[in-house]
């Protein structure tokens, strides 16, 4: 399984980054049982954000998939970092909670959201497969326009 994620993640052209540090008094990721929680993680690229601003107000539709996508290569660091390096243990991803930046009248947070859902399918297959949420919010940390926490059941 872990050379099938392995190989999945490079036929992708995705490289892993190494985890980021939590920004303050919190910390990346707590396993309780066979529960892992991953804190938000942003759209960050080569360490730093690529996406700013608000979807509805010059971000497109297109953009904040592609941020949310960074988000679940982000999501997919720190579950590296949890689990020694090794995703393979990862049973089932229960939920992921998607935040987009956007004005009153965009209406498409569900479509951002895709960017993540189809990226974690994709790597994971049927585990990755999952529950979600996917809501508007007025702003994001340092302006991101997309930030994204997950719930995984690991072994």
């Amino acid at each position: 399984m872990k050379a099938d994620i392995d190989a999945r993640l490079e036929k992708l052209g995705i490289t892993l980054p190494v985890a980021a540090a939590p920004a303050a008094n919190y910390v990346p990721f707590v396993q309780t049982g066979n529960l892992l929680y991953i804190s938000g993680q942003l759209p960050m690229e080569s360490g730093k954000l690529a996406q700013t601003g608000q979807l509805g107000a010059g971000v497109t539709t297109t953009e904040g998939q592609r941020a949310a996508e960074l988000c679940a290569i982000n999501i997919l660091a720190q579950a590296g970092a949890a689990l020694a390096g090794d995703l393979s243990r990862i049973v089932q991803i229960v939920r992921i909670n998607c935040a987009v930046s956007s004005t009153p009248d965009f209406y498409e947070q569900h479509l951002v959201a895709n960017g993540a859902s189809n990226l974690l399918a994709e790597v994971l297959g049927d585990a990755g497969k999952h529950t979600r949420v996917a809501v508007g919010m007025a702003a994001l940390p340092l302006n991101a326009s997309v930030e994204i926490d997950i719930v995984l059941e690991v072994k």
